[in-house]
């Protein structure tokens, strides 16, 4: 499964079963650790450069696996205690945390040096019938990353009830299952440390440039572990 981290399939599914996510998180002995990427630092130029890729993904994405892990071992003392008050406090840690190592996760793997063009197969279908087009649904998702306020993400998710695909956004490090429903698909990291370097305050050329290395070989076998 794409979104598993650690022994555990996508945390903080539903706030009816936050509590019992958390515990079952706290609960694994298992270390997060940061993923290798599947591609040098410099394989996204020109689009995205080596210095901010190196940054983004050793410097950003493991100070959350860290303090993922950090915040894990204090719930874990708290609950063994039986201190509810602590687990409490802990929740906003565990969700911001665990959201950016899974939002990261799946990101590093969206982008490809051989990326861009279109998609092909189902996964095409689905964007025509739910979108119009394929360049309706890129321009809708765009427009979706540029409006977010702040720090956050752009989605691309599969609403298993519907069986239909849809688009939002998630501010900070909110993961889209535990806060949508909706399982990710595709995402666009617009935090500025994602792409200042670079595109400076201009996140509307970060997001074209993004189109040229988005991985739709991974998206659309996330599409089909989604309809499972």
């Amino acid at each position: 499964m794409f979104e598993k981290v650690g022994n555990v399939s996508v945390p903080f599914r539903c706030a009816a079963s936050l509590s019992q996510t958390i515990n079952q998180v706290a609960a694994s002995r298992q270390k997060h650790t940061l993923p290798d990427l599947p591609y040098d630092y410099g394989a996204l130029e020109p689009h995205i450069n080596a210095e901010i890729m190196q940054l983004h993904h050793s410097k950003h994405h493991a100070t959350y696996v860290n303090n993922l892990n950090v915040t894990e071992e204090k719930y874990k003392e708290a609950l063994a205690k039986g201190d509810v008050s602590a687990q409490v406090a802990l929740q906003p840690a565990l969700k911001f945390n665990g959201g950016g190592h899974i939002n990261h996760s799946i990101f590093w793997t969206n982008l490809s040096p051989n990326g861009g063009g279109e998609p092909q197969g189902e996964l095409m279908e689905a964007i025509k019938r739910d979108f119009g087009s394929f360049q309706k649904m890129q321009e809708k998702m765009s427009a979706t990353a540029v409006a977010v306020q702040g720090s956050g993400w752009g989605w691309l998710g599969y609403e298993k009830e519907s069986g239909r695909l849809r688009i939002v956004a998630c501010a900070n490090q909110d993961p889209l299952q535990g806060t949508t429903g909706l399982i990710p698909l595709l995402g666009i990291d617009v935090w500025e440390h994602a792409y200042y370097l670079q595109y400076k305050n201009v996140r509307p050329d970060y997001i074209k440039a993004i189109w040229n290395i988005i991985n739709w070989e991974n998206v659309s076998e996330r599409l089909q572990t989604a309809k499972k």
